[in-house]
């Protein structure tokens, strides 16, 4: 077992892992955003010198784009799509050797969704995406209430809490957890897995990292497998119930469906509660704006995606020769997507390095991705944060940082691995809050 994580770690993170780490050395900026920790901390001043270089940047592993109108083009053009990390940054007899070692299910690995382009990535999103209908997500709003007002009732007042994992983790892993019919009791095991297999996003992860990983989705298949088993014979009203009773998916693409949708059904949500924290506490006139005026909830939750995305890049591979911003790609040609420059590129935002929570545009983001890839629980997360973050403040206006954030030391995904707070008051619970 342990050789063949070994193998798949060189064929598809070590490699470009050196390439990178002999760039950082030469002072690449695109390096430093990969694995610096200026890039963890702070990615958007290098994102602004990378932008500076062009609209196609050529990076150590990849082409790179910043700019808003080639994200969103090539999100939705139909000759660029997704591949494994390990397809694009190892070469080909490497990669043809890893095939000899396949791995379980996983959610960065074909059949899930998140690799594989249409007809396929039609045929396994097809039968998931009526659990996440506006219909269906409205279903869930008193589930997520109820979930955000138990654990604010229950966080200590007097002492310094640990924001992210008292709170921020806990609201969208009771949700998903319903969803897909796991019992409470084991969301301490899927925050544990999911926390090990997020850094499989990333490129270039250290070893260790990655073995640790590989390690956790053993687990996570394991107790998948038998979970599924449980449902064919007594299936519920959940998501993987759904599924299992459909019968359009086999074993193997239904474990890596529920690994794909239990981690990207947290995770997300867990990094925008907390990167919204952190700009409303950074920006206190938008916070008293918001006291003011609470309509604007929405459209602050819009500005957080685009100011500080919870995902920062995803990557599109040619599948034909094309031309794009003026530069020629071949056929297997791969580009990093940088949600986050797009999001941030003056020309489709006014003024786009002040946070505004009036901003008319916000939601013209792309920190959900576009096109067939789109984020599929989009709405969720949306409606999730969006209630955590008005009530959290609400309860504690006094809500204040209590010593540094440690953020989590990823390329990919960008959020607070710890954030301590002091709560300070607890208010009076509120009237309840509009939909």
């Amino acid at each position: 077992m342990r050789s063949r994580y070994w193998f798949h770690w060189v064929s598809a993170q070590g490699i470009p892992r050196l390439v990178m780490r002999l760039q950082a050395r030469r002072g690449d900026p695109f390096a430093e955003l990969w694995g610096g920790h200026t890039g963890w901390a702070a990615p958007y001043p290098l994102i602004e010198r990378l932008r500076a270089e062009g609209r196609l940047v050529h990076t150590p592993i990849a082409w790179a784009t910043f700019d808003y109108e080639l994200c969103r083009s090539m999100l939705r053009d139909s000759r660029f799509g997704v591949r494994p990390v390990g397809d694009y940054t190892a070469p080909e007899p490497l990669r043809s050797l890893a095939k000899r070692f396949p791995l379980p299910p996983s959610p960065v690995e074909p059949p899930s969704m998140l690799v594989i382009d249409p007809p396929e990535h039609t045929r396994m999103r097809r039968p998931v995406a009526s659990a996440f209908t506006p219909r269906a997500i409205e279903r869930l709003r008193d589930r997520v209430e109820t979930v955000t007002d138990e654990l604010l009732a229950r966080l200590p007042t007097r002492c310094t809490v640990d924001l992210i994992q008292a709170f921020a983790v806990r609201v969208p892993i009771a949700i998903i957890s319903q969803m897909l019919g796991f019992p409470d009791e084991d969301q301490a095991r899927f925050l544990h897995w999911g926390d090990r297999m997020t850094p499989l996003l990333d490129i270039g992860i250290p070893w260790r990292t990655h073995r640790a990983a590989l390690s956790a989705m053993d687990q996570m298949n394991d107790y998948l497998g038998s979970h599924i088993e449980r449902l064919r014979l007594d299936p519920g009203e959940d998501i993987l119930s759904s599924l299992v009773s459909g019968g359009e998916l086999d074993s193997h693409a239904l474990a890596a469906t529920g690994s794909l949708l239990m981690g990207a059904g947290f995770e997300t949500t867990v990094n925008l509660i907390g990167n919204g924290v952190v700009q409303l506490l950074a920006h206190p006139d938008q916070l008293q704006r918001l006291r003011n005026e609470p309509q604007l909830w929405p459209n602050a939750v819009e500005e957080i995606l685009r100011f500080d995305p919870p995902v920062q890049t995803t990557t599109r591979t040619a599948s034909a020769d094309v031309e794009i911003g003026g530069v020629q790609l071949r056929e297997g040609d791969t580009v990093i997507v940088s949600l986050a420059g797009a999001n941030r590129d003056p020309g489709a935002f006014s003024d786009p390095l002040r946070f505004d929570i009036g901003r008319d545009n916000a939601r013209e983001h792309l920190a959900f991705s576009s096109g067939v890839h789109s984020c599929l629980g989009a709405r969720l997360a949306r409606m999730e944060a969006g209630y955590a973050l008005r009530a959290l403040f609400e309860r504690f206006p006094d809500l204040r940082l209590a010593g540094p954030l440690e953020r989590r030391r990823l390329f990919t995904v960008h959020g607070c691995a710890r954030m301590p707070v002091e709560l300070g008051r607890r208010a009076p619970v509120p009237e309840p809050i509009p939909a």
